[in-house]
């Protein structure tokens, strides 16, 4: 198969799942009910952006999707298809470079942040990334703020039966590689239950790892919004609400301090607004 139209299958992918994660999301909007304030439900807006390079040619761009309710309180779930040259300080660390310094990355990147404490926060994000080598990268990761053993269960069984459906030894791996990754180390503490992370990944068979990326995408769409909605009407108190706050401080130090994809957007001249999507509405620092 030739690469572009490795391509077109995968950014038309990541626009396909998009809609899918947008669409249940606000049905669990709706499904909240009348609140005491009325608030209506909320809704995605989308907001397209454009990347030039250096020289002012067109260089991709991508489409910001971002809803702000009563349920979700900041979710955004954004596509982007870019295409440029690595500046010669990045380049030496992207594989593939080295003769030829151009990329082309097209990639999913979903981050919810809820109203309720009670239900946790989610990160996933997958990408395909071209130089003159290709490779699939992302994976998810959940951070609770009052860790549920029934919600971890469920996330973590879910993850490994989809890695186990293509390999024995994917769970365990990427597990692990997602217990370091997501970790401060200016904390001494991990950024939340942890999921599975891979960079790198491919098998040489492109039809098997992009079926896996796409069932990882799956996964997440399937088993997030269950554990949403076992959570969403539970009646939590401000204390808890301070503690969510606080916590949520930590995540904007790991995606500040150590976040991959924070730096790959920022200096391939990536949207400023898009890269940064992934930060909580409110945080606090004790």
């Amino acid at each position: 198969m030739k690469i572009k139209e490795k391509k077109n299958r995968t950014a038309a992918w990541f626009s396909e799942l998009r809609d899918r994660i947008c669409a249940s999301f606000e049905a669990i909007e709706h499904e909240l009910g009348t609140t005491d304030n009325g608030t209506a439900p909320g809704r995605f807006e989308r907001t397209d952006w454009s990347r030039s390079s250096e020289d002012g040619e067109d260089s991709g761009g991508g489409v910001m999707s971002v809803m702000r309710g009563r349920v979700f309180e900041k979710v955004g779930v954004n596509v982007s298809v870019v295409h440029g040259t690595f500046s010669p300080e990045f380049r030496s660390q992207i594989p593939g470079t080295k003769e030829d310094p151009a990329f082309w990355a097209a990639g999913i990147s979903l981050v919810a942040h809820m109203c309720s404490p009670l239900i946790p926060a989610v990160h996933m994000n997958t990408r395909f990334i071209v130089t003159t080598k290709h490779w699939f990268g992302g994976g998810t990761d959940m951070t609770p703020f009052y860790p549920e053993p029934e919600d971890a269960a469920e996330f973590h069984g879910a993850l490994q039966a989809t890695c186990d459906a293509f390999n024995p030894r994917y769970y365990e791996d990427f597990k692990k590689q997602c217990d370091d990754y997501f970790y401060l180390p200016h904390r001494g503490e991990p950024r939340g239950i942890g999921g599975i992370f891979f960079d790198y990944h491919d098998t040489s068979d492109w039809e098997t790892d992009f079926a896996f990326i796409r069932a990882v995408g799956e996964t997440v769409g399937e088993i997030y919004p269950r554990i949403v909605r076992r959570r969403m009407t539970e009646h939590w108190t401000p204390d808890q609400r301070e503690h969510q706050l606080i916590r949520r401080g930590r995540y904007v130090e790991f995606n500040l301090l150590h976040d991959r994809g924070t730096q790959f957007g920022l200096k391939t001249g990536g949207n400023a607004e898009a890269i940064l999507m992934s930060m909580p509405p409110v945080a606090k620092w004790p």
